[in-house]
């Protein structure tokens, strides 16, 4: 897909360190819980972030 940009990973990174335990590695589950939880307005930043957050979460369970 290619480099996210530096906001995404920021704020991604950023909710992970504040509610680990709200977030898991389904995106969809994801994606609803940081419409509840953040205020963020674009559907398509919204979606970005919850992708990097899955990732996040999918990559650290494998490692």
């Amino acid at each position: 897909m290619g480099i996210k940009p530096s906001y995404i990973k920021n704020l991604g990174t950023a909710l992970l360190a504040k509610q680990r335990e709200n977030f898991s590695n389904n995106f969809d589950a994801n994606k609803h819980q940081l419409s509840a939880s953040a205020s963020i307005e674009s559907k398509r930043v919204r979606n970005r972030v919850a992708g990097y957050i899955t990732r996040k979460i999918n990559t650290k369970r494998h490692a």
